[in-house]
This record gives C-alpha cells, sequence and structure tokens, in this order.
C-alpha cells in the first residue's frame, strides 16, 4: 500500500537518490534539505513499506505555485502515484489559498505531457534551452482552479 505524507528530514536522502536515478540533471542532498525550511515550499512524499517511492514538491508565491519536480521510482511507475501526487498536492494548495499551479516539462517527454494533459494542464508557453545535459526547450504547463 502506498502512503502519502509530508516531506521530513527522513525522506532527504532517498529523495536525493531517487533525482539521480530519474533525472540527468539531479538536486543535490542540500538542495532538496533547504526545502525543509523554505517556508515557499511544500513537498510530499509517496512511501511503500518505509521506501521513498516518489515524491513532488512545490513552492508557492501568493496564489500560484510551481510544480519543481516530480518523480516514481521505475518499479512504482505505471501505478497512478504521480497522478495521485498531484492531486494532493493540488487540494494541499488550495488549502493554502493557491489558485493555479505551473510546471516546466522537457519537450520530448511525451509520457509526462500525456498526463499533464490528462490532468487537465494546458500549454502557456515554451522556455528554449531551458534543461541541460542535453539541452531542450521545455514546454510550460498550467492548471488552473476556482477556490
Amino acid at each position: 500500500m502506498i502512503h502519502y505524507v509530508p516531506m521530513e528530514e527522513r525522506h532527504v536522502e532517498a529523495i536525493a537518490e531517487l533525482e539521480k536515478v530519474c533525472f540527468s540533471d539531479p538536486w543535490s542532498v542540500n538542495s532538496i534539505r533547504y526545502e525543509l525550511t523554505n517556508r515557499l515550499s511544500y513537498w510530499l512524499v509517496a512511501e511503500s513499506d518505509g521506501q521513498v517511492v516518489g515524491y513532488v514538491g512545490s513552492q508557492s508565491v501568493i496564489d500560484a505555485a510551481d510544480m519543481m519536480n516530480i518523480a516514481v521510482s521505475p518499479d512504482f511507475r505505471r501505478m497512478g502515484i504521480a497522478c495521485e501526487l498531484i492531486n494532493r498536492l493540488i487540494d494541499a494548495l488550495k488549502e493554502k489559498q493557491v489558485s493555479c499551479l505551473t510546471l516546466e516539462v522537457r519537450a520530448s517527454n511525451a509520457g509526462a505531457i500525456a498526463l499533464y494533459e490528462q490532468m487537465g494542464f494546458a500549454l502557456a508557453g515554451v522556455r528554449p534551452n531551458y534543461y541541460h545535459n542535453p539541452k531542450e526547450d521545455a514546454k510550460i504547463m498550467r492548471k488552473e482552479w476556482h477556490l
């Protein structure tokens, strides 16, 4: 069974390891740890038997949030975990009076783009050469809701 909990110090090292598995330009342990004290941040973790199998992180300013990162362990993909993380993130953001969520996604990441579109995100623009390792454009996607 998957449990969803706010990120705590005990999750930081495992999130950093999952970053290395999922991304070519992973966040450092220190960058992730900083998010615990950043009052603008809200991160959720998906756990299975105490193991971190996914996470999502965001930062909010006034009534808008940016999804910083989302990842699910390769062994736990296609189980609805990413969708559940995003839905739970949106629920938490609504409680904070946030009315929209923006994200960047690699232009070549068709699977993620399809998931975001299915969840009601729409293309809002493109950031040329946003990603490194390899260099690639980012699609900016956005979802809004009424409070």
